[in-house]
């Protein structure tokens, strides 16, 4: 297993919060998402590393967006 926290600007409710976490969840190998609405951080853990670019493309699905 492996964890990694990505920061994603934008979010502002519940709903939010749920879109990304749906979005992020249907990444191949993700075993939890949780996210920090206040922070902004979304802590994934994963069977394997994801790839930033899958994140920031899923984010993006969701609605908003992943921060370097």
């Amino acid at each position: 297993m492996t964890e990694a926290t990505y920061t994603v600007e934008g979010m502002t409710c519940a709903h939010c919060v749920g879109a990304v976490s749906e979005e992020v969840g249907e990444l191949s190998g993700v075993r939890t998402v949780d996210v920090d609405l206040e922070s902004g951080a979304v802590k994934v853990v994963s069977e394997q590393p994801l790839a930033v670019d899958a994140v920031a493309a899923a984010v993006t699905e969701a609605g908003y967006r992943l921060v370097a």
